[in-house]
């Protein structure tokens, strides 16, 4: 039997990883109240599995099994529901007009479908949900410097005008199908890893197109869509945009923590105690590298607490 030789200086780690590696910066925000609350009710949950969880399959579900999926996730009580990407697959596409035309979704069920701020994109997605009792809208464009840097070379107006035009787009096309209760999501993509001001100004930007209202509130969705830092910092985040924002009483606060540290549950939670309203994810942390954050545990967390999530598994 042979022996297999390792070379060290393939296998060993920095002895000095501060040489390649720095901290995540802290959240200046002294008086931060988080800390010192308790959950005393559920968020608004929100199952991103036909989604995101979908995508990171590597054999994605069939529209057979996707119905199963959902009609699930409808007897659990899950009352947020996205349900694909319809203008990146035509698979996804399908099914929300199957979802759509054969009456499946409940009267007290609201599906949302993902897109980027890309006109073509838009429009097919729109199309897609069209003739739902109730359909959310949820477009993205990432913010983080270095995708404003290397990805799409553009400064910070022109990153706030593709947010601004899309939005634009999306209540112009909305209004065309008056049959349906649109709602809007918005999502910097990579929150955590931007600058708090420019997350503030875009979010502010598109709020001013949209014109929500407490009676028909816009959603905002913060992403941990890389986990890049503690979940305490991740908290100040969160409690820093809940404060600043315009428009606080018609916006839903949402947060997206994925598990890429293995704390997406704890973020979550102090996301909920920062001021949050809403939590994305999947169940049993299903999702892109080591997962979205698990709702499954979430909910069990508040359970034996003496909370009810409003969830029955």
């Amino acid at each position: 039997m042979g022996h297999r030789v390792c070379n060290q200086e393939q296998t060993i780690m920095l002895k000095n990883p501060a040489a390649k590696y720095r901290p995540f910066p802290a959240v200046q925000l002294a008086d931060r109240q988080w800390p010192s609350r308790t959950i005393t009710r559920p968020p608004i949950w929100m199952s991103t599995d036909l989604r995101d969880g979908n995508q990171a399959l590597i054999e994605p579900m069939s529209p057979e099994k996707k119905l199963r999926f959902f009609e699930m996730l409808v007897k659990i009580g899950i009352k947020e529901i996205e349900v694909g990407f319809p203008s990146a697959s035509q698979t996804d596409f399908d099914f929300v007009r199957m979802l759509v035309e054969e009456n499946r979704i409940p009267d007290d069920v609201t599906i949302i479908v993902l897109t980027q701020a890309r006109d073509e994109l838009i429009r097919r997605t729109v199309e897609s949900a069209a003739g739902a009792k109730r359909a959310i809208v949820h477009v993205y464009n990432s913010v983080a410097p270095v995708f404003r840097r290397v990805v799409f070379g553009m400064e910070q107006e022109e990153i706030v005008q593709i947010a601004v035009k899309g939005t634009q787009l999306i209540k112009s096309l909305v209004a065309q199908h008056p049959q349906t209760q649109w709602g809007l999501e918005y999502s910097p993509e990579s929150f955590s890893t931007t600058e708090l001001d420019f997350s503030k100004r875009i979010v502010d930007a598109v709020s001013a197109v949209w014109q929500p209202t407490p009676q028909n509130p816009m959603i905002v969705n913060l992403p941990s869509t890389v986990e890049a830092s503690t979940p305490n910092v991740y908290a100040d985040q969160i409690e820093w945009m809940c404060r600043h924002l315009e428009r606080r009483e018609s916006l839903v606060i949402s947060v997206h923590p994925h598990n890429d540290r293995g704390t997406a549950v704890a973020a979550a939670e102090l996301a909920v105690m920062a001021g949050a309203d809403r939590v994305e994810g999947c169940l049993f942390g299903n999702g892109e590298r080591t997962g979205n954050v698990d709702l499954v545990t979430l909910a069990m967390n508040l359970y034996t607490q003496g909370v009810d999530p409003g969830l029955d598994f």
